[in-house]
């Protein structure tokens, strides 16, 4: 294999992680904090990138600006559901938050098919550009995409370490009773944490919608793609669902060049169990907050 394929290749798997990273960060946050595996993450992806398909076909706005509209629309959403609904098992066993977050995301996904239909459909190229780096060439629509994705992270990560309810939310998520010591109302952060997991879901699938087709049937694999890079770069990281996806990225990139692109996923798979053997709290987490 030579230098420049291996080299178009990683910068592939680059962006891939990239968008990776946005699709992990909402998934990781509620998880870390909430300790809900949030099985609604997937379906609040694809309904985002619809939201982004309307917005196009329908007033010709680009993904990347209806996303400004559709995350906090989103988020809106998912307070109302942490508020008035996982509240109230909030405090039951994870297998029951489990349940029930998974058959919101059959209510959601049917209701999608029910609505779409299962058809692929697909946002025309905001740009339609190729640039160029050496032997490497990228579209410029994959390249903004997998950039806004790791900025709006990082943004999220800036927002927890500098404001009071960002800190509140950290606190929540290091020492539940404590907080509630200080003043900190535990159920406040909860439905803040939720919209805000779901906002980024949405701001997400905006981003997806500028890359992949879109069908309520790849819920299942966003929420896998979550699941792993959360794992793999630390529970409720933010910084660790960027570098969790971005490693899933190049290695489903790799994997697909070496192994063969329908075993890709299985590569990843490895990687998971590889990742839970030796290093449980992934790769920027701390032992006891995995």
């Amino acid at each position: 294999m030579s230098a420049s394929l291996l080299a178009q290749v990683l910068a592939n798997g680059l962006l891939l992680g990239g968008l990776y990273a946005a699709v992990a960060a909402g998934f990781s946050l509620v998880w870390g904090v909430l300790n809900v595996v949030n099985m609604l993450h997937g379906s609040a992806i694809v309904l985002g990138s619809y939201a982004a398909w309307f917005a196009s076909a329908r007033f010709g706005i680009n993904p990347f600006l209806s996303a400004i509209v559709v995350g906090p629309a989103i988020g809106l959403i998912g307070w109302a559901v942490q508020r008035f609904v996982i509240q109230r098992v909030i405090t039951a066993p994870v297998l029951i938050t489990l349940v029930l977050t998974f058959a919101l995301d059959l209510i959601l996904n049917n209701g999608m098919i029910n609505a779409f239909s299962a058809d692929y459909r697909k946002v025309p190229p905001v740009t339609g550009t190729l640039i160029s780096f050496g032997p490497i060439g990228l579209p410029m629509d994959r390249v903004l995409a997998a950039v806004a994705g790791v900025a709006v992270t990082l943004a999220v990560h800036a927002y927890l370490n500098s404001s009071r309810l960002g800190r509140a939310i950290v606190a929540v998520r290091m020492d539940r009773e404590t907080s509630m010591l200080m003043g900190v109302k535990v159920e406040h952060i909860y439905a803040v944490t939720f919209g805000l997991g779901l906002a980024l879901a949405g701001i997400a699938g905006c981003l997806m919608a500028v890359v992949f087709p879109i069908s309520p049937l790849n819920s299942s694999g966003y929420l896998g793609i979550a699941f792993v890079a959360c794992v793999l770069g630390g529970l409720g990281s933010i910084v660790g669902a960027i570098v969790g996806g971005i490693v899933l990225g190049v290695v489903e990139s790799f994997g697909a060049i070496f192994v063969g692109p329908e075993y890709s996923v299985t590569v990843a798979a490895v990687l998971l169990i590889a990742m839970l053997l030796l290093r449980p709290q992934g790769l920027l987490g701390r032992a006891g907050y995995e």
